[in-house]
């Protein structure tokens, strides 16, 4: 157990990273995510309101649908990534990254409230989040519920009762995988718990249950592997989505959002740096904050970049990483220079996710 984002959480359960990665990529591993905040957004203006936030495009909401992107301030600099959901045309329910609650909801409301004249409410501490991931995670679930949560679409969400608990089932996640994030009454958690690991304990054997607990640790490496960014780490409000490879959740035509203008002439003349991914070619493991450098170069100017995320694959057969690089540098198949605890390890520049789900 440590300290995440001001609660207790499991970096691994018994069973330990490893085996709680691999039960995700080959059946299912379940996590308590209810460290992540929930922010509802009510009023005629609500969705106006949204789009004001975020840079993605709310017009191409419908009832039941999730959509996938930041919140960034006047610089252009990310404030958090998030998921907003869609409950009604004047309902919208944004999730938020742990660390970042109090100064989203603090945002949120100095951008919204008055000027839109909706009402902003904090359902974080009222909300619990449960997250069933991997290629059997939605048998797993629809099992527990008489709906058919499997006509949920990706990025798409329903209110059915599981296990007999009302939750909110979304098709979205974490991890590369596909499965549910189960949204219920914080006091119906440990309910709903307990009914998916009797469940999940009966799909397996002693020696390989169906369903697997999972702690932040697992949660990291699967995250990593499918190249999917962490808030604190990979981006953060020095960071702009155009650097960090999320220049596809930009959609300047959606409306008047914060940041629009800086994000605009960011992409004019492009960006100076940019998130990489890359493979470890030879011995090492490259950790955040490791520094990648350039050894042509004398002095201070030695340093070209920083490693963000890093770690040893292992649905992938190589140590793995991302990192901030000068554009110069970013081309694919590139081979860069990594300054692993004063020993220099060669990595190469690689394209898309690390590992890529089989459909």
């Amino acid at each position: 157990m440590i300290e995440f984002g001001g609660w207790d959480m499991p970096v691994q359960y018994k069973t330990g990273i490893i085996k709680e990665h691999r039960a995700v990529r080959s059946r299912a591993g379940m996590f308590d995510v209810s460290h992540m905040g929930e922010a509802t957004l009510r009023g005629d203006r609500a969705a106006d309101a949204v789009q004001r936030l975020i840079t993605n495009d709310v017009g191409k909401m419908r009832d039941g649908s999730a959509l996938y992107t930041v919140m960034c301030n006047a610089s252009g600099g990310i404030v958090d990534d998030c998921i907003v959901y869609r409950r009604a045309a004047d309902d919208y329910m944004i999730v938020l990254n742990a660390s970042n609650i109090a100064k989203d909801l603090a945002w949120i409301r100095d951008n919204t409230e008055s000027r839109y004249g909706i009402a902003v409410s904090d359902e974080s501490d009222a909300t619990a989040l449960i997250a069933v991931q991997g290629p059997d995670a939605v048998a797993l679930v629809s099992g527990l519920s008489s709906a058919d949560l499997a006509a949920i679409a990706p990025f798409h969400f329903a209110h059915a009762d599981i296990a007999g608990v009302r939750c909110m089932a979304a098709r979205t996640g974490y991890t590369g995988e596909d499965g549910f994030e189960l949204a219920c009454p914080a006091e119906r958690a440990e309910s709903l718990w307990n009914a998916l690991l009797q469940a999940g304990a009966g799909k397996g054997t002693a020696a390989e249950p169906g369903l697997v607990p999972c702690g932040l640790g697992a949660r990291d490496t699967l995250r990593l592997e499918a190249r999917l960014s962490l808030y604190g780490n990979d981006i953060d409000d020095t960071t702009s989505p155009y650097e960090a490879g999320l220049g596809w959740v930009v959609k300047p035509d959606a409306g008047d959002f914060i940041g629009r203008e800086a994000l605009l002439a960011q992409k004019a003349e492009g960006p100076r740096r940019k998130l990489i991914g890359f493979t470890i070619t030879g011995r090492g493991i490259a950790r955040p904050g490791y520094s990648i450098v350039d050894r042509s170069r004398q002095g201070d100017d030695v340093v070209v970049g920083r490693v963000t995320s890093g770690t040893k694959g292992i649905s992938v057969d190589a140590a793995i990483g991302l990192g901030y690089v000068p554009i110069e540098y970013a081309q694919i198949g590139n081979e860069i220079t990594i300054d692993c605890r004063g020993k220099d390890v060669a990595a190469t520049l690689v394209k898309g996710k690390f590992y890529q789900r089989q459909a």
